[in-house]
């Protein structure tokens, strides 16, 4: 067992929504063990207000949550990433920074729920939907042996992780 602390960021286009809500899920699974942090690469400047009602409404403390540029953690004195895990499909296909120390990456793509369209209450689940799927992933991954794995087959896992089937609602 290692006293570690591994850091994580999420990856989103506008740091408002999704990778927002990772972070909240992964600094409460992660006991420590994780900490983790969000950006976009265009990002809003503000978080989407059903994402911070939805934290609230799981007991949350939100205090943390703002939308912030990628540019932040690649300057220097910025904490160095252990995992950079993208979370949205425009993300995958940007160009990424070259993070220092060459954090271990995958793709954990999850529908938008700041795009979802319909009544008030049809677009909060979609909020409730991004972070089940989110929460599932990083509950795979928190619970991973990351002190006794080799990197290539660590790699393969947290690539498995965003393919893994019914963790985003379909069949």
């Amino acid at each position: 067992m290692t006293d570690q602390t591994y850091n994580v960021l999420f990856l989103c286009t506008g740091n408002s929504a999704r990778s927002i809500l990772a972070e909240a899920i992964m600094n409460r699974l992660g006991q420590g063990r994780f900490k983790a942090y969000s950006a976009g690469s265009q990002a809003k400047g503000t978080v989407h207000p059903f994402a911070l009602d939805l934290l609230q409404k799981l007991n949350h403390n939100i205090g943390f949550a703002r939308s912030k540029n990628w540019e932040e953690f690649a300057k220097p004195g910025a904490p160095k990433m252990d995992f950079v895990f993208t979370v949205c499909d425009n993300a995958a296909n940007e160009s990424c920074p070259v993070w220092p120390g060459q954090p271990m990456s995958a793709h954990w793509g999850i529908p938008d729920p700041a795009a979802a369209e319909g009544t008030e209450a049809e677009r909060h689940l979609a909020f409730s939907e991004a972070y089940r799927m989110l929460q599932a992933r990083i509950s795979i991954f928190t619970n991973l042996p990351l002190a006794s794995i080799d990197k290539l087959a660590l790699k393969d896992k947290l690539d498995a992780i965003g393919k893994a089937p019914n963790l985003d609602g379909a069949a």
